[in-house]
């Protein structure tokens, strides 16, 4: 054990994963003496089940259960937060890597700032995940940066952090304290890190961590219909704002095409330069703002989506049914 090990508080790292990826190891190599890193999946039925008993020293599988009113993440990240020995979380996705200094540097943030969050860069693997990378970009990275927002893949807090929030409903939950509340909420909604941001104040961190996203046309259709529920229902006027900012940003660029493309891809391109995100895709800016709004009407008038494997009908903030694919 370091003196640095021992002059911090302990670590619970909660990683929901139905498969033992590289980034399990990554954190896994990462973890001090006296931290864990929780595993969550649903039943033993999940391949990294099979890992239990096999797992590096500080590593626990948890089995979550399947979910039931909520999204299966969600409810991973309840389980792992009942299950987590310590005071100090971490939320991660498994999704991008964690370089060695990874959790270091996020519990160094801590130290300096308390509870802070790093920003996603979400970089597309198929045709129409790349014509979204200016609007994630966008509405995504800058938004993370700017609105106070938690993102799940990295963001790091103590319990003692969270705070309930005028809306919580739950009058059980909300007495039993802030923390009971949150993880009432989880069970009951379908984005982890959109709850996290009603019950935490936090800064990002001028850092950014490269997510791949897509893989299909059909995926990244469905992953466009979630990110706009979750800001539908979280901050309704935030998606206010976007579709009126669509629509009137795709009706300048039908008028006026070459005052219209050249103001989107400058904007595009300020948020790339601003983030580091050394990409060409912000040439496609302009197309990106002439589909958006029939997608936004797609993903208004759709009323299912799938994500991970499920099928979510997701009415309101605390209405969702689990729906088989």
């Amino acid at each position: 054990m370091t003196a640095t090990d021992q002059d911090r508080p302990p670590i619970s790292v909660l990683l929901p994963t139905v498969r033992w990826t590289g980034a399990c190891d990554e954190v896994a190599g990462q973890l001090g003496a006296r931290d864990e890193l929780l595993v969550l999946c649903d039943t033993d039925d999940d391949p990294v089940a099979d890992r239990r008993g096999t797992t590096p020293d500080g590593v626990r599988i948890v089995l979550a259960a399947e979910p039931e009113g909520c999204s299966g993440k969600a409810n991973a990240i309840a389980a792992g937060m009942e299950a987590a020995a310590h005071d100090r979380i971490v939320w991660t996705d498994d999704d991008f890597a964690h370089p060695d200094d990874w959790l270091a540097t996020l519990n160094a943030d801590y130290e300096r700032r308390g509870p802070t969050t790093e920003v996603p860069v979400f970089v597309g693997k198929d045709p129409l995940s790349r014509l979204f990378e200016p609007a994630y970009a966008i509405g995504g990275t800058a938004a993370v940066f700017a609105g106070g927002i938690a993102w799940g893949g990295a963001v790091v807090f103590e319990r003692d952090d969270l705070a309930r929030p005028e809306s919580v409903s739950d009058a059980a939950a909300a007495a039993a304290g802030p923390e009971a509340a949150l993880l009432a909420d989880l069970r009951r909604t379908v984005s982890d890190d959109g709850t996290l941001t009603e019950y935490l104040d936090v800064t990002a961190a001028d850092r950014t961590r490269t997510v791949p996203a897509g893989g299909s046309i059909r995926g990244s259709v469905e992953r466009f219909v979630r990110f706009f529920r979750i800001v539908r229902f979280h901050a309704p006027r935030a998606a206010a704002f976007d579709v009126a900012f669509a629509v009137s940003s795709a009706v300048l660029c039908l008028l006026a095409p070459v005052v219209g493309a050249g103001l989107v891809t400058a904007i595009a391109a300020a948020v790339y330069a601003r983030f580091g995100v050394r990409r060409a895709t912000f040439l496609l800016a302009f197309p990106s703002v002439l589909v958006s709004p029939p997608l936004l009407a797609y993903a208004l008038a759709r009323r299912t989506f799938v994500w991970g494997g499920r099928r979510y009908r997701w009415r309101s903030l605390f209405d969702v049914e689990v729906l088989p694919v």
